[in-house]
């Protein structure tokens, strides 16, 4: 633990000069600040509550924001919430680029060929794929009970899914057809019950996960789990994430305090409750 504790402080002295930019979903908003301004500045913010291009009976769709993820270079995010709303929003002009609905969303990814997968969690025990450009009904979908993670694995070609006491691994099959599938690769149980946020470690084999009690690392290549190094002990975390650059932390719980860790702080709202926060 101290070795990696050394190794992500120099991360972090030696990575001053790259953006702090976090993004975080909860409520009805989805916002970008930079912790080492103003954090009460929203530097870019969506909404399904006025979103232009948003029809007015989707806008309850997109209630209680449980997901953001920035894609291809932060140029779009990916967003859903547990009112079932899904979409793809360009940055620079807050346009919606896809959107679906799936219930009790928890999570999402692209995929290839331009594809998203959907973690539609208890009430839906589903991942669902959809097609970018196709209809608003999934090409796909597989029972996987109380979904609440997916990452796409580059390195690996598979897609990494957190349900409530597993992890899985799928691979893509017939993915260049109409009829695309996920195809089960591995089933691995989880240490503790209620899988919550699914993340990679950046630059390292390992995934990290937060369940109820607990937050662990997952080795992809020696299919091993192990208590993370600081996070370890944290129950009831909805999301952590790791700075690619600097190797620092985020932790949110779903209160007003976001925390960070490497080095340690914390960011206290006023106005927000953030469910999910991603460095962007």
């Amino acid at each position: 633990m101290r070795c990696w504790l050394i190794f992500s402080a120099l991360l972090y002295l030696n990575a001053q000069a790259y953006g702090a930019e976090l993004m975080l979903a909860g409520g009805n908003e989805v916002f970008v600040i930079n912790i080492d301004g103003d954090t009460t500045k929203k530097l870019w913010r969506w909404s399904g509550e006025d979103a232009p291009d948003l029809p007015e009976d989707a806008r309850r769709d997109f209630q209680h924001l449980d997901e953001c993820k920035a894609i291809e270079n932060g140029s779009k995010i990916l967003v859903c919430a547990s009112n079932g709303g899904c979409a793809l929003i360009e940055r620079a002009t807050n346009r919606i680029l896809w959107r679906v609905r799936a219930r009790n969303a928890h999570s999402l990814a692209l995929l290839p060929h331009n594809r998203i997968v959907v973690a539609s969690s208890l009430s839906g025990d589903h991942l669902e794929v959809f097609d970018i450009s196709g209809p608003m009904t999934p090409a796909f979908k597989t029972p996987l009970h109380s979904a609440h993670g997916v990452v796409w694995d580059e390195e690996r070609q598979c897609l990494w899914a957190l349900g409530f006491d597993e992890l899985r691994a799928y691979t893509l099959a017939a993915w260049e057809t109409d009829k695309p599938a996920l195809k089960l690769k591995s089933t691995h149980a989880l240490p503790d019950k209620d899988g919550h946020d699914l993340r990679p470690v950046p630059g390292t084999s390992e995934l990290l996960i937060t369940t109820e009690h607990t937050v662990q690392l997952f080795d992809r290549d020696k299919a091993a789990f192990k208590p993370h190094p600081i996070l370890g002990a944290e129950t009831k975390v909805k999301s952590a994430d790791i700075h690619p650059t600097t190797g620092r932390i985020v932790v949110s719980q779903w209160s007003a305090t976001v925390r960070l860790f490497n080095p340690d702080g914390k960011i206290q709202f006023k106005d927000a409750r953030p469910y999910k926060a991603r460095w962007f």
